[in-house]
């Protein structure tokens, strides 16, 4: 079998499956596993999947530029932060991630709802500026440019001396199997110092994280207290998911 034609038929069974077992894969083409495996590094190398341990999972697109990502599933990442800002208890004090999700939840928070919103994203402290009684803190530290939010030394720091209410945590990745994940290891760091300042952990999980993975774990379902997500409660992937954390319909 040529080369090309094996790619093709593990991309299919990724379509199809929504995963590759490498172990699977090898007696069902009749090849090693080693074979398996470096088709695998191949494709990850080119971004078409992540490659997990025993074989490789969906790579999300949400890992694309920050730019890139405001222009993907929109619509969802809007019902999304529908769902998320009725969390938000009046008076409280709530952690905003970054990212595009969260930058909908900053346009979605009501303006009469007064609270305190602590953030590591420029973008989303200058989404709030009009905001009229929205209380914001913004935590510094180095730029992570891909993101659009401080990371690192500093913002850890500055994270010690926060006690929220709520962390509406955004990720790359949401998976049955490989969990929480996202694509920086700095940024996956900051936001475990971030979710452990907060009394609840919530999820932003628009449809095309379900089911994705990225490289770097960022917590275990069993430190969130749910996955707020528009994704078809009826698939596979979901109700694999509910077995693991609470989801909540966006």
């Amino acid at each position: 079998m040529l080369a090309a034609e094996r790619r093709d038929l593990l991309l299919a069974t990724l379509r199809r499956d929504g995963k590759i077992v490498a172990k699977t894969a090898a007696a069902e083409l009749g090849l090693s596993e080693d074979s398996i495996r470096r088709d695998l590094r191949e494709l990850a190398a080119e971004g078409l999947c992540q490659r997990v341990y025993g074989g490789a999972l969906p790579v999300s697109p949400a890992v694309a530029d920050y730019a890139g990502r405001r222009q993907v599933a929109v619509a969802g990442k809007e019902r999304v932060a529908a769902a998320a800002v009725r969390l938000i208890d009046p008076g409280s004090t709530v952690i905003l991630d970054g990212g595009t999700t969260a930058l909908a939840v900053a346009a979605a928070l009501p303006p009469d709802l007064r609270c305190t919103v602590v953030t590591h994203s420029p973008t989303v402290a200058t989404a709030l500026v009009e905001h009229p009684v929205a209380d914001v803190i913004v935590l510094g530290g180095r730029l992570f440019k891909h993101s659009a939010v401080t990371s690192g030394a500093a913002t850890v720091e500055a994270a010690q001396h926060v006690s929220a209410d709520l962390f509406l945590l955004g990720v790359t990745g949401i998976h049955p199997d490989a969990g929480l994940t996202t694509g920086d290891p700095d940024e996956a760091a900051t936001k475990r110092a971030l979710a452990a300042r907060a009394a609840e952990t919530y999820v932003l999980g628009s449809s095309e994280k379900v089911g994705a993975a990225s490289p770097f774990r960022v917590v275990g379902f069993d430190d969130v207290a749910g996955v707020v997500t528009d994704a078809d409660l009826a698939s596979d992937v979901v109700r694999a998911l509910r077995e693991r954390v609470r989801v909540l319909p966006a």
